[in-house]
């Protein structure tokens, strides 16, 4: 069975390099695969002062939720995600699901800003 994703990719590192990257990784698992365009931001609750670049993403993949989502994290480990970069406020890259098969997940996420004005392009 097929199942309709939305997703959210941000880098605070590499920013431009590390979303080209992670929309060909992206290519793996998902069909049917449209991306907006990309939006910086000002980092909010972190240490750092690094602007983020953003993302939103749709498609179509055979994975159930939760296989989405690990290899969603094993793909930000792939990319040297890991829990002391995080503590530094390094993010090379995030990969969330914002949606699965119309049910909207990271609640918070959908207030931001630059989520309610890329998702008009979805």
């Amino acid at each position: 069975m097929k199942h309709q994703v939305i997703l959210s990719i941000a880098s605070n590192r590499f920013q431009s390099k590390n979303l080209s990257r992670a929309r060909l990784c992206l290519g793996e698992v998902l069909q049917d695969l449209h991306f907006t365009s990309e939006q910086w931001t000002e980092p909010v609750n972190t240490c750092r002062r690094d602007t983020y670049l953003n993302q939103l993403a749709t498609g179509m993949t055979e994975k159930d939720e939760d296989e989405l989502n690990e290899w969603l994290k094993q793909t930000e480990r792939r990319f040297g995600r890991n829990d002391a970069k995080r503590r530094l406020g390094i993010v090379t890259i995030d990969l969330d699901i914002l949606e699965f098969d119309g049910e909207r997940r990271h609640l918070r996420d959908w207030e931001r800003p630059y989520v309610q004005s890329l998702i008009s392009e979805l």
